[in-house]
């Protein structure tokens, strides 16, 4: 189907695309469908899932860092919240088959990176350990002071 709608409108050739597939289920024989991107998209969400979850995973080892580095912040309510959030969204989406493809030392990395350059001025930003102190059903499980106490272990001069 070279119409362009895919091009153009997303949505309304999703819907078209769901609806030709529909039909096909049921034993009709229609013509339409555009197989090359229906084939390419039903790749791209499981991908898009997958990122998604990585996502979310680094956006809470960042705010577990904040609350990390800066333990007097009067932020530290919100970022609390905010891992909460983070971790609870990627417990949703996660999928068994994402495990193998999750690399925690990367995202931990990614969070460092995130971390040293909005965090500049914080001295306690260099004592963070270089391996991930967290397993991912550590995070998927969300409870925020187990895994801040677990990221202080790493380091405990950090916080006298």
């Amino acid at each position: 189907m070279a119409d362009g709608l895919y091009d153009t409108d997303i949505l309304a050739w999703s819907e078209t695309q769901a609806d030709l597939l529909a039909r096909i289920a049921r034993g009709q024989r229609v013509n339409g469908v555009d197989w090359g991107n229906v084939v390419e998209e039903i790749a791209d969400v499981g991908l898009s899932e997958l990122n998604a979850v990585i996502s979310f995973l680094r956006q809470g080892m960042l705010h577990l860092i904040k609350m990390h580095i800066s333990p007097d912040s009067l932020a530290l309510d919100h970022w609390r919240d905010e891992i909460g959030t983070f971790l609870d969204d990627a417990d949703q989406r996660f999928a068994p088959s994402m495990r193998q493809r999750i690399d925690m030392d990367d995202i931990w990395r990614r969070a460092i990176t995130r971390a040293r350059k909005t965090q500049a001025g914080n001295p306690n930003v260099t004592t963070l350990p270089a391996v991930c102190p967290w397993t991912l059903d550590d995070l998927l499980a969300g409870d925020a002071d187990a895994l801040l106490a677990a990221l202080s272990l790493t380091n405990p001069a950090s916080h006298p």
